[in-house]
């Protein structure tokens, strides 16, 4: 139909004309509308506490106990399952996080604004390697890690970035793709360019010798460092295209570990879900398939702006580190999401593929013709609270989603 076809390039054009900026960083309440009393933000479509899965739980319960809700773990779980604590999807809220998602109040936040469209969305700070809250860690070790964030950090990291009026982001994408970055499970590349972008600034701002050597250690020694500001990207990038009648670009996607969720343009907030999928990789010396948990977290928003699993073939140490086959073959998967696109990226190129842009605009509609499910890139989670990152891999979409999106936009528009 015309007005799809019509509704659609309006929806690749808003996705190419961000800009993006990485402006500050705050604690969320500060600036997450509605994020007050005992509310806490999660990644994937709306869940409550009884379908959540083991690290989802665990991962609430040290939010609750680091917020000061409760004393103890135990504590802490029994008040979520008495319904002592509220529970929304980021994307409600204008935001997003990797793995579990968890955002609290007092949680350090990245703020990026889109300049051309005047929006902005937030994501939390990437905790690093090891027991982390994003796969469901929660011990003390955790909880000072947090508070870390949420005391030094933060506020120093904040300064630095105040000082230079932002960070230009997209520049720095296009960088790391041409350095081996496919900005999901890699960004070696991006992480490294942000220390020596917010170096010199940092150095000038903080006062204090100590601080700053933890906080440029801290960034230096964490490869994943950037995943979480593109993540805040990709929604700031995003948001701005939902609400275009009869468009099929896909604007969200997301899991929680129980379900699989997207959201499409045409049809602005709504849901559509299905079974998440188990993810297929490589795992960590002592764990198997037995001991992963289904797919989870907002990260796959990177995915929905081209990055990520889309261009695997800007990184092909990639393919093989999360068991998606051999380096050379990192291309055909990119290849393959150029099926179900809506057009390229032209700022955001990939040398081996003859620097052609990375496919952007997932199109539902292509996805149920072809059968072609997105690939996405991703951690693996321990399926029992507390443990923590066992693997990492590749997953599909579940094509029901994107099913039901194509029956929802034909109804919506009269179409048989």
């Amino acid at each position: 139909m015309r007005l799809i076809e019509k509704a659609n390039k309006e929806a690749l054009q808003r996705m190419l004309e961000a800009e993006p900026v990485l402006s500050d960083i705050v604690p969320a309440g500060e600036v997450i509308s509605g994020l007050k009393g005992r509310r806490i933000l999660h990644a994937g479509p709306p869940i409550g506490w009884e379908r959540m899965c083991g690290p989802m739980q665990g991962a609430v319960a040290g939010a609750i106990v680091f917020e000061g809700w409760a004393a103890d773990l135990d504590a802490a779980f029994k008040l979520a399952a008495e319904g002592g604590v509220e529970f929304h999807p980021n994307h409600h809220f204008d935001a997003v996080g990797p793995m579990t998602g968890m955002i609290t109040a007092s949680m350090p936040v990245f703020v990026v604004e889109n300049r051309r469209f005047g929006n902005r969305a937030y994501c939390t700070v990437n905790e690093g390697l090891g027991k982390v809250m994003r796969f469901g860690g929660n011990d003390e070790s955790v909880l000072n890690r947090l508070a870390w964030l949420r005391d030094v950090f933060g506020p120093e990291l904040a300064k630095a970035i105040r000082a230079r009026d932002g960070i230009e982001l997209k520049s720095i994408v296009a960088r790391g793709l041409s350095m081996g970055d496919e900005l999901h499970q890699r960004n070696v590349a991006c992480s490294s360019i942000f220390l020596r972008e917010i170096a010199p600034s940092l150095a000038r701002t903080c006062g204090d010798t100590d601080r700053l050597a933890d906080s440029l250690a801290f960034i230096a020694g964490n490869d994943q460092f950037f995943l979480n500001v593109a993540m805040a990207m990709g929604k700031a990038i995003m948001d701005p295209v939902r609400g275009i009648r009869g468009s099929t670009i896909v604007t969200a996607m997301c899991r929680n570990g129980t379900e699989f969720g997207i959201r499409t343009s045409g049809t602005e907030d709504r849901w559509f879900t299905a079974p998440v999928e188990m993810p297929e990789g490589l795992y960590f010396p002592g764990f198997s398939e037995a001991d992963a948990n289904p797919d989870m977290g907002d990260s796959t928003i990177v995915e929905t702006i081209g990055l990520g699993g889309f261009a695997m073939a800007a990184s092909p140490a990639v393919a093989g580190f999360v068991g998606a086959g051999s380096p050379s073959s990192a291309a055909s998967f990119t290849r393959s999401m150029g099926e179900i696109t809506a057009g390229q990226n032209p700022e955001w190129t990939i040398p081996a593929l003859d620097f052609a842009g990375v496919p952007t605009g997932i199109d539902v509609r292509l996805v149920v013709e072809s059968g072609l499910a997105p690939t996405i890139n991703t951690g693996i989670a321990h399926r029992e609270p507390g443990v923590g990152q066992v693997g990492a891999g590749v997953v599909k979409a579940p094509i029901a989603c994107f099913e039901k999106a194509v029956l929802a936009i034909a109804e919506e528009l009269e179409v048989a």
